[in-house]
């Protein structure tokens, strides 16, 4: 199950570094906001998403109208208004008197997906819009402070207290000698499900197929007319969804704190390397491969579960590194 959510942590990297060119270090910081916010949820309590959503919104539209004065073109300030206004204005208005103990699951999860999802595209437009052309060193550098920045404003908005959310589907299957979890079998039927919607989506609808443009050559894509910023803000709207469910599966068997996410970001990570950030067949294996190894060095070496599941960076990154030929950024 550990191996599925990783994966689909590794998908949501792979697809952000090869449309913009950026190693997503905050990508953890999507799964503690889902976990959280749904945990508030649950428990009958407004959570700090609301706030943050409507503090981002309105920084995004302060920069926005800033630039449209500067250069005297207000076209598109209607729909940005909505957007980061409108939307965020009328769920930090609303929320309060929908919150409820005895409100379904699915229903607090759906409004758990509202709150966390729109902070991609906002986090995109205020940290990497800027420097869209900036090499990948100083987009890695960035990408650290948005994690920082990120860490602190979740201790601010949900607390340092751990939560836990209820499960999705209770209840054991037993197979064989095996006992399993029903929860495990939701966690990969999700992944198995997004991994095939968004390949449908590449393959088969306009959108996918510029962003697959904007992977291939970022120069050749704006030439014919593809806009590199669309392709970044659905990019990020796309790995927050991605990292918010992914908080929201495993937060009934993991306690989920502020900093939590990092953690379980960097082994999506470390199973990214496998497809190079690039390939991610490669990717969901060497993530499945991750979460099978943490999981027995549970039982080895539970002092040193973490230093295993780490130290196995090293010799992919020297694999990755002998058998690919260095090129320059552009080219």
């Amino acid at each position: 199950m550990n191996g599925a959510i990783y994966a689909l942590l590794g998908l949501a990297l792979v697809l952000v570094f090869v449309v913009t060119r950026v190693i997503f270090i905050p990508q953890g910081e999507f799964v503690a906001f889902g976990a959280l916010t749904l945990a508030y949820l649950v428990n009958g309590k407004v959570p700090g998403t609301t706030t943050l959503l409507l503090l981002t919104g309105l920084a995004v539209f302060i920069v926005d109208a800033v630039n449209a004065a500067r250069h005297g073109n207000w076209t598109g300030m209607g729909k940005t208004a909505l957007w980061t206004l409108a939307l965020p204005i009328g769920l930090y208005v609303l929320v309060p008197y929908v919150v409820s103990a005895e409100a379904p699951l699915w229903v607090n999860t759906l409004l758990a997906l509202v709150l966390v999802i729109p902070l991609g595209p906002m986090v995109y437009r205020l940290a990497y819009q800027p420097i869209a052309e900036a090499s990948v060193l100083t987009l890695l550098i960035v990408s650290v402070a948005v994690h920082f920045a990120l860490t602190g404003l979740a201790l601010v908005f949900f607390g340092a207290e751990g939560w836990r959310t209820p499960a999705f589907i209770e209840g054991t299957v037993d197979m064989g000698v095996v006992s399993w979890s029903a929860q495990t079998f939701l966690v990969l039927g999700t992944c198995l499900f997004l991994i095939v919607g968004l390949w449908l989506f590449f393959g088969r609808t306009l959108y996918g197929r510029a962003l697959r443009a904007t992977a291939v050559n970022r120069r050749g894509a704006r030439l014919v007319g593809i806009s590199t910023n669309m392709s970044g803000r659905l990019t990020f709207t796309l790995a927050a969804f991605i990292g918010a469910l992914s908080g929201m599966l495993i937060a009934p068997v993991t306690t989920i704190y502020y900093d939590t996410g990092f953690l379980i970001g960097l082994k999506g990570f470390v199973g990214a390397i496998f497809g190079g950030l690039i390939g991610y067949p490669m990717a969901a294996v060497g993530a499945m491969f991750v979460g099978i190894l943490e999981a027995f060095s549970s039982f080895w070496a539970s002092a040193y579960k973490e230093v295993i599941v780490f130290t196995l960076i090293i010799p992919v990154l020297l694999w990755r590194s002998f058998g690919m030929q260095h090129i320059e950024d552009e080219d």
